[in-house]
């Protein structure tokens, strides 16, 4: 069907055959599998291959020639997705016209009706059903009924009013008269249809001498689009955002593959960061949505540190890493989402989500900083037990430092978190996945919060508080896992850790004049700005050793001590316990007393 052809009719309507539409579709499905194939033998085993053997300018040359030929089978394999996904949306949507159309001929045949050429219905004479005026008891003689759309009000009223006086008497006139507009319907709605996806189909035609080049992503995120635009009221309807993460763990898995193919071709933004929908196919659907957020960013402008981490994430994604990466998240809503993963969140036995706090943004920092703090953790981790994975958790808007003194953050991002661990409980195929809750700074507040409604975390085992200025509760025993599962890595030296409460914290201020003194400020009370002191006897949880780190002032420190828990290099100590709690094996911790 094409806006070329013919004018479509009831007829050409009636024979078309939708099973030809699937079939045509499963075509352009194998083309696309069979370039997301080559293209995985490409990276996996050619690139990988040259990278551990070859150095020098020719390796270089070489792997520059096989990621083209990558973008190249990735260009393949986009494009022919959507040509597929367009032709079965097509038959999918034709299929409801022509089974009203369909209805109508069989009225028709059963009334002893003729439908013409054109549509219109021819009826045969008949008794009438009430005398005709001037003329009595007589024989009302047939007609023909043109179906007319869209039905005008204003001329149905008029009939009425005015009937015409044999047709009006023929029973068969107002039966005659539905079935002509029955059919119309149908084949307006089917040519509007056939109209919407000749167009769309006929975007999707690839210029010349295939170079795929960045002029060439952004015809695919306008190809995508547009097909998303003629089809994707399918996929939106069908995805169950109001349920659990089991439940739509097993809506996804009951998806034919073809149907979830159409997801990641077509609205991979749409399941990339639904919580029950599996690692694997989450990283794959926010790899091929990453490159074109980026072009709609840069269309939109203004978004450079945005847009720098994005790229930044892209090329790590590029190279082979180990732990291997998985993306579960990418939004640049608010100060931006990524959810990274050092590690198969699904097959692992054990698996950490770290929440970030004060000042965390997607930029270039996240990308070498924050993220490296998963990796270093999942690296500890893997040493202790390979079957281990850890996350960063930026799925929330982290408080700046005009916020950073308020709950609303950690409010607001404390549901988020519990879906996100609900959802890696229903995906891990592990009888018991053991199951980790990190906060540092802020970000223990946000799991606090999280951990402090009802059920505590879904599916968390442990939960660990690193350089906390109160998590909302003043008894481990209320984060919901037991006082004996709660950890907390406190440096003394570090200044968060010592944040007065808010009456402690303005007295200082007022008395030093400015914030620096109100963290220094000593405080009265085991309480801090949020909360009772986690490294304190009363709070009941179980204190790890940490190295000091620098003294904010005398060492000329600043905040150093605050933010070297996760990393090997500063802290052995501390990154070598998170890993023992990461693992299930607190038992082989070092301790450290209260304060």
């Amino acid at each position: 069907m094409s806006t070329a052809g013919p004018a479509l009719t009831w007829r050409l309507l009636r024979d078309l055959r939708l099973t030809e539409l699937a079939e045509a579709g499963d075509g352009w499905q194998q083309l696309s599998h069979r370039a997301g194939t080559d293209r995985g033998r490409v990276d996996r085993a050619m690139t990988a291959r040259l990278r551990e053997t070859q150095a020098g300018e020719s390796a270089e040359a070489a792997l520059g020639r096989l990621r083209r030929l990558s973008r190249n089978f990735h260009y393949l394999h986009t494009e022919c997705g959507l040509v597929r996904s367009t032709l079965d949306a097509l038959a999918a949507d034709l299929a409801e016209p022509q089974r009203r159309l369909q209805d109508a001929l069989r009225d028709a045949e059963e009334r002893g009706f003729t439908v013409h050429e054109d549509g219109s219905v021819a009826y045969p004479a008949a008794p009438a059903d009430s005398p005709v005026p001037g003329v009595g008891d007589t024989t009302a003689p047939g007609g023909t009924a043109r179906g007319s759309l869209p039905l005008d009000p204003r001329r149905l009223a008029e009939a009425a009013r005015h009937p015409l006086p044999f047709a009006s008497a023929n029973p068969h006139a107002a039966r005659a008269q539905d079935i002509a507009d029955r059919i119309a319907d149908a084949v307006t709605t089917a040519a509007s249809l056939d109209a919407t996806f000749a167009r769309t189909l006929d975007g999707l035609r690839a210029a010349e001498g295939l170079d795929v080049t960045g002029k060439t992503w952004e015809d695919v995120a306008r190809d995508t689009a547009d097909v998303r635009s003629a089809v994707g009221h399918h996929l939106v309807a069908a995805v169950p955002v109001d349920k659990s993460p089991a439940d739509r763990l097993a809506w996804w898995e009951g998806l034919t593959d073809e149907q979830r193919r159409e997801y990641l071709d077509i609205a991979p933004d749409l399941i990339g960061d639904v919580d029950g929908i599996p690692a694997a196919v989450r990283d794959e659907a926010n790899r091929r949505y990453l490159p074109l957020l980026i072009e709609e960013m840069e269309e939109e402008g203004g978004q450079e540190s945005k847009i720098e981490a994005l790229r930044m994430i892209q090329d790590r994604l590029d190279e082979p890493s180990e732990p291997p990466m998985f993306l579960l998240d990418v939004d640049d809503k608010g100060n931006g989402r990524a959810i990274v993963s050092y590690g198969d969140p699904d097959t692992s036995r054990n698996v950490s989500a770290y929440v970030p706090g004060l000042g965390t943004k997607l930029d270039a920092d996240f990308v070498t900083d924050t993220m490296k703090r998963a990796q270093d953790t999942a690296i500890g981790a893997r040493r202790l037990d390979p079957s281990s994975a850890a996350i960063v958790w930026l799925g929330y808007e982290a408080p700046n430092a005009a916020t950073v003194l308020s709950t609303g953050n950690a409010t607001a991002g404390a549901p988020a978190y519990r879906a996100f661990m609900e959802g890696l409980d229903a995906t891990n195929k592990n009888a018991d996945p053991h199951l980790t809750a990190i906060g540092h700074s802020y970000g223990s507040l946000t799991v606090g919060t999280a951990a402090r409604q009802s059920g505590g975390i879904p599916g968390v085992d442990e939960v660990i508080l690193l350089g906390s200025p109160g998590v909302g509760v003043d008894r481990a025993e209320d984060l919901g896992v037991g006082r004996e599962h709660v950890f907390v890595g406190s440096a003394e030296n570090d200044p968060v850790t010592h944040l007065p409460t808010p009456v402690e914290f303005a007295l200082g201020a007022v008395m030093t004049a400015g914030p620096v003194g109100a963290l220094q400020a000593s405080r009265v009370t085991d309480h801090l700005y949020f909360g009772r002191d986690p490294a304190a006897a009363g709070f009941g949880a179980q204190r790890f050793e940490v190295d000091d780190g620098p003294r904010m002032v005398a060492d000329l420190g600043g905040f150093d001590a605050h933010s070297q828990y996760f990393t090997p290099e500063l802290d052995r100590q501390s990154a070598n316990n998170i890993s023992r709690i990461v693992v299930g094996r607190p038992d082989q911790i070092t301790r450290e007393a209260y304060r």
